[in-house]
């Protein structure tokens, strides 16, 4: 059995990152994921999704207890089998979303909103892709998306590339929110100064975890931060081999694609790592 001190924190991602493009989880990602757990150490994921998407995924891995952390941060949840939604959320971080909300609808008169709620559930003005919200969620007029504190807002745009969407976002001047676009005209907006690394930071802090044993591997521009926060102390972050450029520059290393089992490379090679570790 592993002492506290010698115990690590992977962080790693869902989309892009665990599972495929349509949702697949190879069973050799599963099988190091288990691997590394089972030798004392602490596996925490890390997404995008809300809690009631990354719940399934994360019982396909096999957890039945411990923290994740969903809504890009705004969400730190616990795993928990006998609860009928399988987790407990233990923090939610809102914020009034009408001053953003207005910015961008006058900015990107076309594009798609929606909001999640603290419970995790979704209101939604225009057609999302059915992936991409959770099953619950109600369409609703635009006005009614302000007005109540949510987790987080959702920005779909098709009629825009990722470079000039991310020319249109900048230019709006979102300072009172964080936010992060994706590899298709997608924006993330949490409450600012919340991101995934600011959960996980909590976390590593209440499993004691020392700075200089974490890992995070993740594909996308929501990962940039969880990568430098794993860096910042002396650990690792590992960028998917698909990822944007500018997410593999904030990495220490670019492990293989999604679909060559990226997160299966890295944490098969994690005595490795340790050994590396040990020589500094």
């Amino acid at each position: 059995m592993l002492a506290p001190e010698e115990r690590w924190l992977i962080a790693i991602d869902i989309d892009g990152t665990l599972v495929h493009d349509d949702g697949y989880l190879s069973p050799a990602v599963v099988e190091q994921v288990k691997r590394v757990r089972d030798l004392g150490h602490h596996i925490v994921v890390a997404t995008g999704r809300s809690a009631a998407n990354a719940i399934p995924v994360i019982q396909q891995l096999g957890f039945e207890h411990g923290p994740a952390v969903a809504s890009n941060g705004a969400v730190r949840m616990k795993v928990d089998p006998s609860h009928p939604r399988g987790y407990l959320q233990e923090e939610v971080i809102t914020f009034d979303p009408t001053e953003v909300l207005g910015k961008l609808i006058e900015a990107l008169p076309d594009a798609h909103f929606a909001v999640e709620d603290a419970d995790g559930s979704y209101r939604f003005h225009k057609h999302f892709p059915k992936y991409a919200l959770g099953d619950e969620n109600i369409e609703t007029p635009l006005e009614h998306l302000m007005g109540s504190p949510v987790s987080r807002v959702v920005v779909l745009s098709p009629g825009h590339d990722v470079v000039d969407f991310l020319d249109k976002v900048e230019s709006i001047g979102l300072q009172s929110v964080s936010y992060a676009i994706g590899y298709t005209a997608w924006l993330d907006i949490a409450p600012k100064g919340i991101t995934k690394a600011s959960a996980l930071e909590k976390i590593r802090q209440n499993l004691g975890v020392h700075e200089s044993k974490l890992i995070a591997i993740g594909d996308g521009r929501n990962d940039i931060d969880m990568l430098q926060w794993a860096q910042a102390g002396g650990g690792f972050g590992f960028a998917m081999g698909q990822g944007p450029d500018e997410v593999k520059a904030a990495a220490t290393a670019v492990t293989s694609s999604v679909d060559d089992d990226g997160v299966a490379r890295v944490l098969s090679g994690f005595e490795g790592i340790l050994f590396t570790e040990s020589l500094g």
